[in-house]
């Protein structure tokens, strides 16, 4: 299969239509979408990402009353959220309907909805005239794509088309949000912060997770976001081992020679370049990254849930 690009809208949401898979931009990071109702095309994107079956979507909409064809139930929480922060990076996670195929919500009786606030994503997600189910368009545990190259990269000749858009605006993935309970749960961090979520909703709370209890999120699980490389979280003013060459991303300059660099002016512009920074040092084959810890206040607590995550090995 040739990966089509293309810029334009009414030729991506043509292949949505005729059961395809297309990866398109969003103000969080690139999507891979299929028809959320069509699940032989919902199958096709855990097949081109080599996704697991029991990692949940989430569905994107391009207009609040496509918001009822997902969910049974919209609680009077849900809709104040949704007031407050649709079109926008979050995600609320509600009962499903009988549309929606158990292969999009990982057999889960709820599902992930928000609607973006790219105006490209907008536009494309109208075009298809259907809600789309999209994880990030990358393979299943790489970096998460925050350019089209990136998903040409990862995804050439695995799925049918990529939309062409611009570098993402936020670079990490959608704030989830559980409103299936009375009390909301935060089930993963994003430009959304806890603060912003409490001056509407005071009462919201961040989920622990049990290790043995299926994934209610993407990103819950599975090791998420990380390079090739090793990824060492450290602090400020951190020394660098003088033999290694080592890629280093902070605000703060680190003491030390590195292969490669990165120095943000503000945690929005670390949380944005994190992920191509990654691909960046998989590129030049650099074995180990040093990234600076942050305060986890804002943007700060989803930067650092996506260092944590990378972290892991």
């Amino acid at each position: 299969m040739e990966t089509k690009l293309t810029r334009l809208v009414a030729e991506a949401a043509i292949c949505i239509k005729s059961g395809g898979v297309v990866a398109f931009p969003t103000e969080t990071v690139y999507g891979l979408g299929a028809d959320a109702f069509n699940a032989e095309a919902v199958a096709k994107i855990f097949e081109a990402k080599r996704r697991p079956g029991d990692n949940p979507l989430i569905a994107h909409v391009g207009s609040m009353d496509e918001i009822g064809s997902l969910a049974d139930d919209v609680n009077p929480t849900a809709k104040l959220l949704i007031e407050r922060f649709f079109p926008g990076p979050l995600t609320l996670v509600l009962a499903k309907s009988h549309r929606v195929p158990d292969a999009a919500t990982a057999g889960l009786e709820t599902i992930g909805v928000r609607m973006p606030a790219s105006e490209l994503a907008n536009d494309f997600l109208r075009t298809c005239g259907v809600p789309v189910v999209a994880p990030s368009a990358n393979l299943s545990g790489r970096p998460s794509p925050t350019t089209w190259q990136d998903v040409y990269e990862d995804l050439n000749g695995r799925i049918e088309c990529i939309l062409q858009g611009e570098a993402t605006d936020i670079g990490l993935e959608s704030t989830v949000v559980d409103c299936t309970t009375d009390t909301p749960f935060v089930l993963r961090a994003g430009a959304v912060s806890l603060e912003s979520l409490r001056a509407v909703v005071p009462f919201t709370q961040i989920y622990r997770a049990d290790d043995h209890a299926a994934p209610r999120s993407p990103g819950m699980r599975h090791k998420h976001y990380a390079p090739a490389a090793e990824v060492v979280i450290v602090d400020a003013g951190f020394e660098i081992p003088g033999q290694e060459a080592a890629g280093y991303i902070g605000m703060a300059r680190a003491n030390g020679s590195t292969g490669l660099e990165k120095l943000c002016d503000s945690v929005e512009e670390y949380a944005r370049s994190l992920f191509a920074f990654f691909r960046e040092c998989d590129r030049m084959k650099i074995r180990r990254i040093y990234c600076e810890r942050v305060d986890e206040e804002g943007i700060g607590a989803a930067l650092m849930d996506r260092l944590r995550r990378a972290e892991v090995r």
